[in-house]
């Protein structure tokens, strides 16, 4: 149960932070200075290319490897919060175009008529661009955030005591790893089908207008 509640929590905080960089990616990529959008799209670039398990270890191994060279000392990090840091680049990394895609789906003549109209920018892009664009991506997003919540089974490898950790550890003392690694992927797809469904009922809502 601990174990399951723990996936859960490693999950929602990776895609409440991940949102926040995305949306950070995604304007960064759009942005019109070149000092900006290239450092941005190099590192959306990277971090879509890796294999996700290097970029866990990567964060995990190079952190505590970075600040011993600067300040001479070994601290290591919380496996806990690296996991998190790592799966929300990765969710953000991929999250940024799905985000980037729904804004150019508003069609520009919703901006024009605001314009016409002498809406403030800002209030034409939180109150009329914003949520189209929250229905055109909410379907990606969605998927994005089962890869999340299977990712998650990744940060085992470096000391999270999720589900995919404790399975090894049972199934090692009791020598029976096909009864417990099934279970752990039950709980997965249990968690996945709920999100599912979850998910297909707050597409439906926020599309009910299109």
């Amino acid at each position: 149960m601990n174990a399951s509640l723990m996936t859960l929590g490693l999950a929602l905080t990776s895609l409440a932070v991940g949102l926040v960089l995305a949306i950070l990616f995604c304007g960064g990529e759009m942005s019109r200075f070149a000092l900006l959008r290239w450092p941005v799209t190099l590192l959306t670039t990277i971090l879509r290319g890796l294999p996700e398990i290097l970029v866990v270890f990567f964060i995990y191994f190079g952190s505590t490897q970075v600040l011993f060279l600067i300040t001479g000392q070994y601290i290591e990090f919380s496996p806990f919060w690296c996991g998190v840091t790592a799966l929300s680049l990765l969710f953000a990394a991929y999250a940024a175009q799905t985000l980037r895609g729904a804004l150019k789906a508003v069609h520009s003549g919703q901006r024009q008529a605001a314009q016409a109209l002498g809406l403030p920018r800002f209030y034409t892009f939180v109150h009329i661009v914003l949520p189209q664009t929250w229905r055109h991506a909410l379907p990606g997003l969605g998927n994005q955030w089962l890869v999340l919540l299977k990712d998650t089974a990744l940060v085992s490898l470096i000391g999270v005591h999720d589900l995919m950790y404790q399975a090894k550890a049972v199934a090692s003392r009791t020598y029976e790893p096909f009864t417990w690694y099934g279970i752990a992927a039950l709980i997965y797809l249990v968690i996945t089908v709920v999100s599912a469904k979850g998910l297909k009922r707050l597409t439906t809502r926020v599309t009910r207008y299109d």
